[in-house]
């Protein structure tokens, strides 16, 4: 077991964590740590694009606007103006960096730009329907071959190290971290990583969920490390589902980009009738929230296994143009989107609340940083804007980043090994399968896009006792990359339902059969565990 030091260390590799690496490796030795390749992140699978108001049809107040509207009156308003007036900087930054946006000559700006739910003009900036793959692939060729960054693939944080950790009975106000303890997952060994700063940027938590768009790296990771280190965790009751995931045995979390309803896309019953004038005088425009709801009614009203997304009204060429992605996995699966609808399903999708953050990335631990879907910024609020997340991650990625430089770095100091002298190897691995799979499907059928005060607490007596047997199996067995994974989704999960049971309203993506009505004043819910908890704090203690 090896102990390495670094300026940052930076754990997660989507493009919140990829622009930090970027903009620090000029004068830092920076790591980045990542459970598979550089580019398996979530910001890989993102089809729709960026938000930033390019256009001048557009205005930064039109989409601070639409953003706060989607929010349901819980955005921060001043984060929102911050990152909203940073878009046009870093769409310029990525486009120094290589990125070839999709190009359009009838366009003042030069680029194409689509128009999405919620958005009340075109702004979303992209590369066909791979946004995010392009994106990815670009950085990470830049980031492979700068000499002042070091890439550990295949490993997994086990957890932070604090200064709680080292002295248990510490300050709690001036806690501080000091590095992270990671699994080299190929050779079983934990090394430990010293580190001036520590970023916390590996993304959401959708795998939560029976059913999600996201990767399957998706397990709350830095979220659970965060919680488990002191910090204090804001909104996890807000979980986005995406309206549109395709909806085929054979098609494992493939999704329908918002643009193809941007683009003139209609939700259809079987019989070919349209419903979503019928919810909301938007219709397919609608915010996430608002169509993944009527899509959840008409289904279960119906007892329909899916609703269909009709888009062949358009041109082949067209579509071919606009959506090669999704006309090529579609046509693989023995649809053609050019003559007849796609088969789709609401699926968890964003974590719209996380560890709770300053503008400038910081949490509540000294040297601790969060960005991307890790984080709560204030800018979602109880419902995400869609392509406001890719934006997030360019955006507080520097801000982070200029943040780091400015500081003078401390000295190192000895951290201890990881011990595992009192562990074995585990007997029976099939348990953690069997409980992987079990929470996944309570909290699909408990804790999804209804919800009712009796579903949370038949979630919440399962959570209990899935968290007893992880801690045992924790406790007295090896490491592995499962078995942390599992972990991290368990105290994910219970985040989610401990926020869920504390907001009695129904307000953007959190919708209860027994608080249907909104609350007159808009409260985010913030948690912090009981060792930590300040006496001058306003958060709940759990």
């Amino acid at each position: 077991m090896q102990q390495y030091y670094f300026d940052t260390l930076i754990i997660g590799s989507g493009l919140a964590g990829l622009t930090l690496a970027l903009n620090l490796a000029q004068s830092q030795k920076v790591a980045i740590v990542t459970k598979r390749s550089l580019q398996d992140s979530s910001s890989t699978w993102a089809q729709g694009g960026i938000a930033a108001v390019l256009s001048m049809e557009d205005s930064a107040d039109a989409h601070i606007r639409d953003t706060l509207i989607a929010g349901a009156g819980l955005c921060d308003e001043a984060v929102t103006r911050y990152v909203v007036e940073n878009g046009p900087q870093v769409i310029k930054w990525l486009i120094s960096q290589g990125v070839n946006f999709t190009r359009d000559s009838n366009n003042e700006t030069g680029y194409h730009l689509t128009q999405e739910g919620g958005h009340s003009v075109r702004r979303v900036i992209h590369i066909n329907d791979a946004t995010g793959k392009a994106v990815q692939s670009t950085l990470s060729k830049k980031i492979r071959t700068h000499p002042n960054i070091v890439i550990l693939e295949h490993h997994i944080a086990v957890d932070l190290i604090t200064s709680s950790k080292l002295a248990p009975h510490s300050d709690k106000q001036n806690a501080r971290c000091y590095g992270a303890y990671v699994l080299d997952i190929k050779t079983d060994k934990i090394h430990t990583i010293s580190a001036h700063n520590t970023v916390l940027a590996t993304g959401g938590a959708g795998k939560v969920y029976l059913y999600t768009t996201n990767p399957d790296i998706a397990t709350g990771d830095g979220i659970a490390m965060g919680w488990r280190a002191g910090c204090r965790i804001a909104n996890m009751e807000f979980i986005q589902f995406h309206p549109t995931c395709l909806y085929h045995p054979h098609a494992k979390s493939f999704l329908i980009s918002e643009a193809v309803r941007g683009e003139g896309g209609l939700l259809k019953l079987p019989n070919g009738e349209r419903f979503m004038p019928w919810h909301d005088e938007r219709a397919e425009l609608a915010p996430r929230d608002i169509v993944a709801r009527a899509i959840d009614f008409e289904m279960k009203k119906r007892g329909l296994d899916c609703v269909y997304l009709d888009i062949s009204h358009k041109s082949p060429d067209f579509l071919k143009q606009h959506f090669p992605t999704i006309y090529a996995r579609c046509h693989e699966l023995g649809i053609n989107i050019t003559r007849q609808p796609i088969p789709v399903v609401p699926a968890a999708h964003y974590t719209c609340g996380g560890i709770v953050i300053d503008r400038k990335g910081k949490t509540d631990l000294d040297n601790l940083y969060a960005i991307g879907e890790t984080a709560h910024t204030g800018l979602h609020g109880a419902n995400r804007l869609a392509s406001n997340s890719l934006l997030e991650c360019l955006v507080f990625g520097q801000a982070a980043a200029e943040d780091i430089l400015r500081q003078s770095p401390v000295p190192f100091i000895s951290l201890p090994k990881w011990d595992e002298s009192r562990v074995t190897d585990a007997d029976e691995e099939i348990v953690i399968s069997h409980n992987w799979d079990e929470l996944r499907r309570f909290m699909w059928s408990y804790v999804g896009i209804v919800r009712t005060n009796k579903r949370l607490r038949r979630a919440q007596n399962r959570i209990n006792l899935l968290r007893e047997e992880i801690n045992e199996y924790y406790t007295n067995f090896r490491v592995t990359g499962d078995l942390l994974e599992l972990r991290n989704l368990v105290t994910t999960a219970d985040l989610i339902v401990q926020s869920a049971m504390l907001r009695h309203e129904s307000r953007g993506l959190h919708y209860s059969l027994d608080y249907p009505d909104l609350l007159p004043q808009a409260q985010n819910t913030i948690l912090r565990r009981k060792e930590f908890e300040l006496a001058s704090e306003n958060s709940v203690p759990i």
